[in-house]
């Protein structure tokens, strides 16, 4: 079985009010290009249709027409369509019977009562388990295993497995990803909770992955478990190559074969610099040199010491006013201070302490001028606190 994994299209998706439908249409103008020339028996497309769960008219009509073109450029291959957590999983399940004419299936909402609703069969092929996204809390114990184990009953032709999720596994790379928090060493990425690999279930032979931006095989998964990543980026850290992921499959058991094919962004993300960061004159002159004829995204990365000037983002305007590219914002870095100049206090030392001294050493570390008004202004502060214990 031949497939083509692709996720996380977010379509609609603006970039500092920059309109992007003409880089995204672009994208799926290759999608259709790639389908033509290879060929594959499935289309796997692993969550994150849009952007938003509320679409415009014309970011949906841009999808359906997508659809159909992609299926025109290979009319025997099946398209399996999953919701990620930034699609309504309702709205994919509306139009479930027309897109079955052209062997289009999307699957948006876990179907507990109706489990068979997630096995298709691809004649003569192998079997996909198409998982939407779902809190994980919705999901019952075993649903997963449960899956995999009516699919192994059914498999008697020894047909390839494979499974789609759209969900955060843990190990996994998440650069690219700024929404990540940490509670106890538990991440959070995207909204969605980290879970175990082990929690997917086993007897697949390649688990198509969506949600995560970075391409990728997750460690532990024996070079069956992947991320395809996104056709095209969607925050200017995202620095590394876009692609989608053409996987062959020749029996069940067998190892997948993964080769991935790079999707052109005609308006690039920039940083300017590439790495690291410069001051406020020297990231001028750099956006003063970029060529005029390069529609890219531009994002400046200025270390200050304190603040940048009022007139920063008007002069960065100012500067492309007669180039193609499109400056988006300043990503402002301030200077490590040297740690020698901190005072830290014991709990003891803290509690001795007056609250003014306390303030003046706070001030001192911050590099923050602390003038006698200031100090009456605390001293009062302080006072009225007192006042009202």
């Amino acid at each position: 079985m031949k497939l083509l994994h692709t996720s996380d299209w977010h379509l609609g998706h603006s970039l500092y009010n920059y309109d992007r439908s003409e880089e995204q249409s672009q994208m799926l103008e290759q999608m259709e290009r790639i389908v033509e020339s290879e060929k594959p028996d499935v289309f796997l497309l692993s969550g994150d249709v849009y952007h938003t769960t509320q679409p415009s008219s014309a970011t949906q009509t841009m999808f359906t027409n997508a659809m159909v073109r992609i299926h025109e450029a290979h009319p025997d291959m099946v398209i399996v369509v999953t919701a990620g957590n930034h699609d309504s999983g309702a709205k994919h399940d509306i139009f479930q019977t027309p897109w079955r004419a052209l062997k289009v299936f999307t699957v948006g909402t876990l179907e507990k009562e109706q489990p068979d609703n997630h096995i298709i069969h691809i004649e003569g092929k192998g079997y996909v388990v198409a998982i939407p996204y779902s809190y994980e809390r919705n999901i019952p114990d075993g649903f997963f295993q449960g899956l995999l184990d009516e699919v192994s009953r059914r498999n008697t032709g020894n047909l390839p497995v494979v499974m789609m999720a759209h969900t955060t596994i843990k190990g996994c790379d998440f650069t690219g990803h700024d929404q990540t928090s940490s509670i106890q060493g538990e991440y959070t990425i995207g909204g969605i909770d980290g879970i175990e690999l082990s929690q997917i279930g086993t007897g697949y032979d390649y688990l198509a992955l969506g949600h995560i931006h970075h391409a990728q095989f997750v460690h532990g998964g024996e070079h069956r478990v992947r991320y395809c990543g996104s056709p095209l980026a969607v925050s200017f850290d995202e620095t590394y190559e876009h692609s989608i992921s053409i996987v062959n499959i020749d029996a069940h058991g067998a190892s997948p074969e993964v080769k991935t094919i790079n999707i052109e962004n005609p308006h690039p993300l920039v940083s300017l610099p590439s790495s690291g960061t410069c001051d406020w004159k020297e990231a001028l002159e750099k956006l003063k040199d970029f060529p005029k004829d390069i529609a890219a995204y531009i994002r400046l990365n200025v270390e200050v010491d304190d603040f940048l000037p009022v007139e920063a983002n008007a002069e960065a305007i100012k500067l492309t006013e007669d180039k193609a590219c499109k400056f988006c914002y300043i990503n402002t870095t301030k200077k490590a201070r040297q740690q020698s100049q901190h005072h830290t206090m014991t709990i003891s030392e803290f509690q001795a302490e007056s609250p003014i001294n306390i303030m003046r050493q706070y001030a001192n570390d911050m590099d923050v001028e602390l003038d006698e008004e200031l100090e009456k202004m605390f001293q009062e502060a302080c006072r009225e606190s007192e006042h009202t214990e």
